[in-house]
């Protein structure tokens, strides 16, 4: 069985995304367009195809920085208002603001995310408990609830192990 995959590297890691998951985001995103009557440009495709090939949940500065590799001349308005479009069409989500920088996601299956508060990392994790969390009776009688999406913050293996190799280095003794 042969397998495709977009490999992006960020700061050394590498991260792997199937290609056809990709293109079926690209290809869901491309018939959200036909049926609305919006134009599915080249910098829209591009913009979302940098999203969808990354699990790193990238801010909008990040998301031009790659594109400009293959658009050189994409500004930086064209890359706001397309989030803003594929936002609200639906095809991606904004997450976590962590350190006042808006962060998107491709990914609109049902899942939750991990953030971590020492390097900003979020990663993405599914859990039926979490999905069958009960909508308190507060919040329901403010308005409808049209999902959950439940935020986990704490520290990263990296950071936790940076921290105890900090911490070894210190004592001399190993944690």
């Amino acid at each position: 069985m042969y397998y495709s995959y977009i490999v992006i590297i960020t700061n050394g890691v590498f991260q792997v995304t199937p290609r056809d998951q990709v293109e079926k985001r690209v290809a869901e995103f491309l018939e959200i367009c036909r049926r609305q009557g919006v134009k599915a440009t080249h910098q829209r495709t591009e913009i979302l195809r940098e999203l969808a090939g990354s699990e790193e949940h990238p801010d909008a500065e990040t998301i031009l920085a790659r594109v400009r590799q293959r658009i050189p001349a994409i500004s930086v308005d064209t890359i706001y208002r397309t989030l803003r479009l594929l936002e609200d069409k639906g095809v991606i989500a904004r997450v976590g603001s962590m350190r006042d920088r808006t962060r998107y996601d491709a990914n609109t299956d049902r899942h939750h995310h991990f953030l971590c508060t020492e390097c900003g990392m979020i990663g993405d994790f599914y859990s039926d408990a979490m999905d069958r969390l009960p909508v308190p009776r507060e919040v329901s009688e403010m308005g409808i609830v049209k999902g959950v999406y439940v935020e986990l913050r704490g520290t990263c293996r990296k950071c936790k192990q940076k921290t105890a190799n900090t911490d070894e280095g210190r004592t001399g003794a190993k944690p």
